[in-house]
Parts: structure tokens; C-alpha cells; sequence
């Protein structure tokens, strides 16, 4: 088996975008940054001390989630695919060397955000609650 070369991710993304990524669009569709003051208030927790891995960041995870959803896939299983496609690494921003929540901390962060939303939401300025009307 031949050894990768420098530029031959690089090549294998290319060639996924020729395709028509659908991850592609999303990743340029949706202005993900805005969404980061809202996750960060709703996931904050105070750090008992520095030691220990760093929390991944919020609008990463929200990503997860979302790539979850749309695949229909379980905590584990998004795992999973995180490490095993480059579209999905694409879109999180991440690269070979980095490290990828496992489905432990994707079910964490799940939970967290489902239990701070069950109290009070938290407001942000600009962002508008839609309501659709209850059907009888």
C-alpha cells in the first residue's frame, strides 16, 4: 500500500465538493458564530479546577448535533462517523490530529442543553422565539 501524500486529503475533499456536498452548503449557509452566545449561556458550568481535558467547544457540539439529526444517527454511531468521513470532519472544522467527542460526551452535552432549556430560556438579544400555534 502506497504511503499518503502531503496534498492527498486535500485531493479526497475536492473531489467530495466536485460531488456536491450537501455538508459543503450547510457549512456556508448557516452563520454558525451566531448561535455561539446562546450555547455558551445555556452549557456554561463552572470548572471545579484547570485540570483535566478542556471542554470542546459549544458550536462544535451543536454541529454534532445537527449531524446527528440529519443522519439519523445514535450517540455512538456519530462517533463514529466523525472519525470515519472527511465531509462530516469538514464541517466541524476539524483535522486528522484532532480529537473527536465520543458518544458519552455527545449524549452530555444533548442533555445539558435539553435541561437548561426545560427551566427558564435564556434571552439573546436579536434572536426571536417562533412559536408555531398548537393544533386542536
Amino acid at each position: 500500500m502506497p504511503k499518503p501524500g502531503l496534498f492527498d486529503i486535500g485531493r479526497r475533499l475536492e473531489s467530495i465538493s466536485r460531488m456536491g456536498d450537501p455538508l459543503e452548503r450547510l457549512a456556508a449557509e448557516i452563520p454558525w458564530e451566531l448561535f455561539r452566545p446562546l450555547l455558551e449561556q445555556v452549557h456554561e458550568k463552572a470548572r471545579k479546577s484547570a485540570a483535566g481535558r478542556k471542554p470542546l467547544d459549544v458550536v462544535l457540539m451543536f454541529k454534532v448535533l445537527i449531524l446527528q439529526t440529519l443522519y439519523n444517527l445514535a450517540d455512538e454511531a456519530v462517533a463514529y462517523q466523525i472519525r470515519d468521513r472527511l465531509s462530516f470532519m469538514r464541517l466541524l472544522g476539524l483535522q486528522m490530529h484532532d480529537g473527536v467527542p465520543d458518544g458519552t460526551t455527545v449524549w452530555r452535552f444533548r442533555e445539558r442543553l435539553i435541561r437548561d432549556h426545560r427551566g427558564e430560556r435564556p434571552r439573546q438579544p436579536g434572536l426571536r422565539r417562533h412559536h408555531r400555534p398548537r393544533q386542536r
